[in-house]
């Protein structure tokens, strides 16, 4: 998993490249948080760092009257989810930074979602500060990230069939961790301008891997996204030998029936613009 600057390049390259591996994986997730906007009202919707855009083709899909805009850092991505709209009116993709865009005259979100896509902000708390300036007056806001390590197998796991840090990682820093702690998410939203804040636990199952051969359907998908992709990478021919064994070992595990998949726990937090 990578900061900011790594989606700008081979990470978003790897995203767009896997964007239905990767859309597979969140589905339950995905299923959640479309379920937690039934109730809402709105017209306008940002979807912050929306990927290949799945969840803002989903509500695009699901409220025709409503104006969706997805907006991400990689032209990769951006390019996966344009090619995906092609044949939906009321949704639209921007490629920019949301801790910093400016929506055009038009549009002011008086719904805020994002999938994952929020945890990788420099500055966490100028990026939703800003991002209530630009919402309508009591807008909502509903975001999904990561809870710690120990809730995600797809790093208890797999990281640990990897080369230890040079130093410890910051648990601040931007990357899939940084909202882990609850209380720094809500002293974060708090700080920039949100109320009403709220965080729900939620587990899902990662779908890595189905189909008659799913280990390899899987092995296919970590060594393109997540930990190991990023590890791998860096490796000299003998390290990424001895770690491809030892990841091989641990999918063949994992397999149940037709499907691998590890266990994942997120956060959904909810807010509301003041």
């Amino acid at each position: 998993m990578a900061g900011t600057h790594e989606w700008e390049g081979r990470t978003g390259e790897s995203w767009a490249a896997e964007w239905k591996r990767t859309d597979r994986s969140f589905t339950g997730l995905t299923d959640r948080l479309l379920a937690r906007t039934r109730d809402l009202s709105f017209s306008s919707v940002l979807d912050i760092g929306c990927g290949a855009g799945e969840l803002a083709l989903a509500l695009a899909r699901g409220r025709s009257d409503a104006g969706v805009v997805g907006v991400d850092i990689s032209a990769q991505l951006i390019e996966a989810a344009r090619e995906r709209a092609q044949n939906r009116a009321n949704v639209s993709f921007a490629l920019g930074d949301a801790a910093s865009w400016t929506p055009p005259d038009h549009f002011t979100p008086d719904f805020l979602i994002s999938r994952h896509g929020v945890m990788f902000f420099d500055d966490p708390e100028a990026a939703f500060a800003h991002l209530a300036t630009i919402a309508a007056p009591g807008a909502s806001l509903l975001f999904s990230c990561f809870r710690g390590p120990a809730d995600n197998e797809i790093f208890t796991g797999i990281s640990a069939l990897l080369p230890p840090p040079a130093s410890p990682p910051d648990p601040h820093a931007p990357g899939p961790m940084a909202f882990a702690d609850p209380e720094r998410v809500r002293s974060i939203l708090t700080a920039a301008g949100w109320t009403d804040i709220r965080l729900e636990p939620f587990d899902f199952a990662m779908v890595a891997g189905v189909g008659e051969d799913a280990a390899s359907d899987a092995m296919g998908y970590f060594t393109r996204i997540g930990p190991a992709a990023a590890a791998l990478a860096e490796m000299d021919d003998v390290q990424r030998i001895e770690t491809l064994t030892g990841l091989r070992r641990y999918v063949a595990g994992k397999v149940v029936g037709n499907m691998v998949a590890l266990g994942a726990g997120a956060w959904i937090v909810s807010a509301r613009r003041a």
